[in-house]
């Protein structure tokens, strides 16, 4: 690759024809070429410049200009001004039925960061390598003429030969200037299997504490594109290396040391077995099945015991219910995303009991909402430790093999049928409709009437209830 200052040019040289056909790459092109045609500097800028040289589609292509906002927003018929305040436009191309959206910032040179998040002040610069100093990495910190090639002014294509993720310039001030920067740096490394330059970690380490001053939905979202770009295991890994674990997930970084019976867990330590499973996420995996594998043994820490036949985690299920629940509240998670994730958790050992299971109790398990989650969770569970996959297996069979209709059929009988032959409403009614439901499940009763006798039978008749 080009060193510093050396221009490289996509097509041929990069191979990146195919990755670049998409009519989000053709919106940023025209972009630039219309900033250009006014006697404006205009090129592609960071992570798109960074993916494209590493032969990778990026998922965005954002634009760096010396046009200041205002410029922008005159030139162009359908924009937003999302954050101008820090010289970021939106800029939308194409038709009103089919437009894309290309992010439009002006070179500028950044203040004080005295909140850890955003400069106290932006001054605009007609300079791109002042522009470029004031970002986070260096491999990051790549403008490309699209007609020419790649401007590197901080050796990010050095680095990104090399597999280094490097801050620009001084690390410390990179990191003080925004601390989510160092949950970047992370992810990063994590996430294209790079190393982390000396420098930037030491950087991190020493400065690890101030990620309590970002909010807790910025570490969430972090943390969630780390679970979820393919590369989990290594970002944990490199959080509890940096010491920024201990700091947003204490929780996670207590499993260390925390020993299990090594006839069900050979693999050693809960922190061994959570990075086992974390190692099995692959990239897209949903974000719930993630967070899940990640919390789904965070009560076995305050649980353990050793007792005179084994190592014992009694009750662990119920404590990291009711931990992943602070948890998810800390990290303000929405109701949906908490409810799948605590259901992850509280059922994650259900599977071993399942050959024993009544029909109406495996069905009503089966119910548990995006099962195959359920499924996965369980499987990495087994891989991440003794390897015996026999419980998964009967439970995907089973589960594959029932018809939806079986598994949530029609009431045989509603409250209705129960107030027209006489029984007076109230909470009397929830116990008498689900033992008509389970003896439904387990295929005792199949009409109507039948129902009706069951609950005469068990409950009484009208007025004896």
């Amino acid at each position: 690759m080009g060193g510093i200052g050396e221009e490289r040019t996509w097509g041929a040289t990069m191979g990146m024809e195919m990755l670049l056909m998409t009519p989000e790459f053709d919106a940023a092109l025209e972009v630039i070429a219309k900033l250009r045609d006014a006697g404006y500097e205009a090129y592609l800028a960071g992570g798109c410049v960074r993916d494209m040289l590493l032969g990778r589609a990026p998922k965005d292509f954002d634009v760096a200009t010396s046009a200041t906002p205002d410029i922008v927003l005159a030139m162009f018929e359908r924009t937003f001004a999302v954050g101008a305040h820090f010289g970021v436009v939106l800029v939308c191309w194409g038709d009103e039925d089919s437009y894309f959206t290309t992010e439009v910032a002006t070179f500028r040179s950044d203040g004080a960061y005295s909140d850890g998040r955003h400069p106290d002040a932006v001054r605009y610069t007609t300079s791109a390598e002042e522009d470029v100093r004031r970002r986070d990495f260096t491999i990051n910190g790549l403008l490309s003429d699209p007609n020419a090639g790649v401007i590197d002014y901080v050796g990010g294509v050095a680095d990104l030969e090399a597999g280094i993720v490097r801050a620009i310039g001084d690390a410390r001030e990179r990191f003080e200037e925004d601390h989510l920067r160092m949950l970047r740096g992370v992810r990063f490394a994590a996430r294209f299997g790079f190393e982390l330059e000396a420098g930037t970690g030491r950087a991190m380490r020493a400065l690890a504490g101030r990620i309590e001053a970002v909010s807790r939905e910025r570490v969430r979202d972090e943390l969630t594109r780390m679970l979820t770009e393919g590369n989990a295991r290594r970002a944990f890994e490199l959080l509890d290396e940096t010491g920024l674990l201990v700091e947003v997930l204490p929780e996670i970084s207590d499993m260390k040391g925390v020993a299990q019976p090594p006839q069900y867990h050979p693999e050693g330590d809960v922190w061994v077995h959570t990075l086992g499973l974390l190692g099995q996420l692959g990239a897209g995996c949903p974000a719930t099945l993630a967070w899940g594998a990640l919390l789904h043994d965070v009560g076995k820490p305050p649980t353990f015991q050793r007792g005179p036949d084994r190592i014992r985690f009694n009750g662990h299920v119920e404590v990291g219910v009711a931990m992943s629940a602070e948890i998810l509240r800390r990290f303000r998670f929405s109701n949906d995303d908490t409810r799948q994730i605590l259901d992850l958790v509280e059922n994650h050992m259900r599977f071993a009991d399942a050959p024993h299971m009544k029909a109406s109790t495996l069905k009503r398990f089966f119910r548990l909402a995006r099962f195959d989650e359920h499924l996965a969770l369980h499987r990495m569970d087994c891989m991440a430790g003794s390897g015996n996959l026999d419980h998964w297996e009967f439970v995907r069979d089973r589960w594959q093999a029932m018809p939806e209709e079986t598994v949530r059929p029609k009431p045989l009988i509603t409250g209705r049928e129960l107030i027209a032959a006489g029984y007076e409403p109230g909470a009397a009614f929830k116990p008498i409709l689900r033992a008509v439901e389970d003896a439904q499940l387990e295929g005792t009763i199949t009409t109507g009437a039948e129902a009706m006798a069951l609950v005469t039978e068990r409950f009484g008749p009208p007025g004896q209830v």
